[in-house]
């Protein structure tokens, strides 16, 4: 049996420790380890890499705290659109959903996308209905509600203006307080092979059907065996535009990097070169962790079967 490990985050941005309350931070503290230990059991029980990710991401997708599945942002026009992918290293098989409406937890979607559906990116009403034929929970549009992200979406729903993802100001601090809510995840179990998955509900007041790097395979989310599994949280355009997620696989397939080193050329030096703000999370077959960003703080946490454990929401 080889090591295994898993790890997620729950958006990057600026995410100060002077802004947060002790209750709040204890909140996501929390959150953050219950998706951890949900998507470890299943790799300390002998599952699959891919479904370690599962697991972990419905957690985060139930938690209203987290921009993804129940927590999601509101449109332009006041509903929740969201999106998934899920990339199993082993195969590469992937699966991807945008746009999708009343989904409890999108990622699952993803999943059935992978497994069944003979495609990989299925987006609006199609990929609900696939939903239904596969019998995926539906939750009605009062389950998705949190008062406070509609708070902060009736502060911008009369403007052009769009939001990275949830404050607990008022409109002047919503517009220079920028989180990225995407949750993630990416494992390597015993038997070596690795995955990884991201979810999220987009930005606050987006329109025209926007759709960021998390559902699309290579950008925001990627998982290859022979490199690595990566879930990218950010602003969604640079990390499209370069290819993020793929990009570090290419860094270390073709320059012989290691996951730490090929992340690190990516996060700090190529989405920079972009005006790329954010971070990822990444394994590699070895079950070797990184976690990086370039943003003020990223929400993360990881677990190795070597005994080590981390819960981080600040730069170190």
């Amino acid at each position: 049996m080889q090591p295994f490990s898993i790890v997620i985050h729950g958006g990057a941005g600026t995410i100060l420790k002077e802004d947060m309350t002790p209750e709040l931070e204890k909140a996501y503290s929390q959150g953050l380890d219950e998706a951890l230990s949900a998507g470890y059991a299943v790799l300390e029980q002998g599952g699959a890499a891919s479904n370690a990710v599962k697991a972990a991401i419905v957690v985060l997708e139930d938690n209203l705290l987290f921009n993804a599945g129940r927590g999601s942002v509101f449109t332009k026009k006041g509903v929740q659109e969201m999106d998934a992918a899920i990339m199993d290293g082993k195969n590469r098989e992937a699966g991807a959903v945008a746009g999708v409406r009343n989904v409890r937890n999108p990622i699952e979607l993803a999943a059935e996308v992978m497994h069944n559906s003979n495609h990989v990116f299925l987006s609006g009403k199609g990929a609900n209905d696939f939903a239904i034929k596969q019998g995926i929970k539906l939750e009605p549009d009062e389950f998705f509600f949190s008062q406070f992200r509609y708070d902060q979406w009736k502060a911008m729903r009369d403007s052009d203006n769009y939001s990275l993802d949830h404050t607990h100001q008022g409109l002047e601090e919503l517009m220079k307080d920028k989180k990225f809510g995407t949750v993630g995840a990416a494992a390597c179990d015993k038997e070596g092979n690795i995955a990884a998955g991201t979810s999220t509900g987009g930005m606050t007041n987006k329109k025209y059907g926007r759709i960021g790097d998390s559902p699309i395979i290579g950008a925001g989310t990627y998982a290859n065996n022979a490199t690595c599994a990566i879930s990218c949280t950010g602003h969604g355009e640079p990390f499209i535009k370069a290819v993020a997620a793929y990009d570090v696989a290419a860094h270390m397939e073709y320059k012989g990097l290691s996951l730490h080193e090929a992340m690190n050329e990516v996060v700090h030096k190529k989405l920079i070169a972009l005006d790329g703000e954010g971070g990822m999370i990444g394994v590699d077959a070895k079950a070797n962790i990184s976690m990086m960003f370039n943003s003020a703080g990223m929400y993360r946490a990881m677990q190795h079967s070597n005994g080590q454990k981390v819960i981080s929401i600040y730069k170190d």
